[in-house]
């Protein structure tokens, strides 16, 4: 997967828009024009802030079903994913919660987004919506009946999970990639908001080749420039939320604050000139 090419970028910073919960979902408030505005809010403030991509997904609709949602969540996910192409240049994203990669790749492919993330590609995984079994084989046949060139991102090990079997990192990333073809893996902490360790990074960067590792949680102020040493690029939701609230919009100056950090060049012999002020 050629980082610069999709995302413009070799250490991209992939900002996430949390919908509003969506038709069908349990929280659903019966007023798709609020999704919409509270989406275009967000994708702006990204934009503004210097992400180099934007990926949309369903947060809000929790509890997830673990593999089909509903067409109506399809068919919202569609539309604002639509609109915010027509709103920002960016490239965009899609992930279908908790795992309906299937759709992911039909909303990205008939939009034109240019990736989606999965959950669960390979493996079987134990979370609070059951057992979660990858279906790599169906999606990449998908994919290819469909004649996209979407890229798929996918979770190693995902967080709120753990694997039926032996944990180990090494032997996941390269099923993820070797047998489940995945054109990027994501790794992240145990849960929303928490990191990976940076032993872990550089496990799942050398199991992983040339294909790029993504951060898929954790990622903020702090810890953003240490984890784009080893990964390849991050996906950033909760810290960059007002008062790090994830129920709360996005924060546009949050944003500019983390990427300024990321691409502030680093020196060795002086760590004091990371340091960042207080965001509280």
């Amino acid at each position: 997967m050629d980082l610069d090419q999709v995302f413009k970028h070799p250490k991209p910073i992939i900002g996430v828009v949390h919908l509003l919960p969506l038709p069908s979902s349990p929280r659903w408030g019966a007023n798709l024009k609020a999704v919409v505005e509270r989406a275009e809010q967000e994708a702006v403030a990204l934009a503004a802030g210097g992400v180099n991509a934007i990926l949309v997904e369903n947060f809000f609709d929790a509890p997830f079903p673990k593999d089909e949602v509903d067409p109506a969540v399809v068919s919202a996910m569609t539309l604002v994913v639509h609109h915010l192409q027509n709103l920002v240049t960016l490239p965009v994203g899609v992930n279908v919660l908790r795992n309906d990669a299937r759709s992911a790749v039909a909303i990205a492919s008939c939009t034109g987004a240019h990736f989606i993330r999965v959950n669960v590609l390979s493996g079987v995984m134990a979370t609070d919506q059951g057992l979660i079994e990858g279906r790599a084989h169906e999606l990449l046949r998908y994919r290819r009946e469909l004649g996209s060139d979407v890229k798929i991102l996918a979770d190693v090990l995902v967080k709120h999970a753990r694997p039926i079997g032996t944990p180990n990192l090494t032997v996941a990333v390269q099923d993820t990639i070797e047998r489940g073809l995945a054109d990027g893996a994501i790794l992240s902490g145990w849960a929303t908001g928490s990191p990976p360790n940076v032993e872990d990074l550089e496990l799942a960067k050398a199991a992983a080749g040339d294909t790029p590792i993504f951060v898929g949680s954790g990622a903020n102020y702090d810890n953003v420039s240490q984890l784009l040493d080893v990964a390849d690029g991050v996906i950033v939701a909760s810290s960059l939320k007002r008062r790090g609230r994830r129920d709360l919009p996005i924060d546009p100056n949050r944003v500019s604050q983390l990427v300024e950090v990321a691409r502030r060049p680093r020196s060795p012999l002086s760590p004091a000139a990371t340091e960042a002020p207080s965001l509280a």
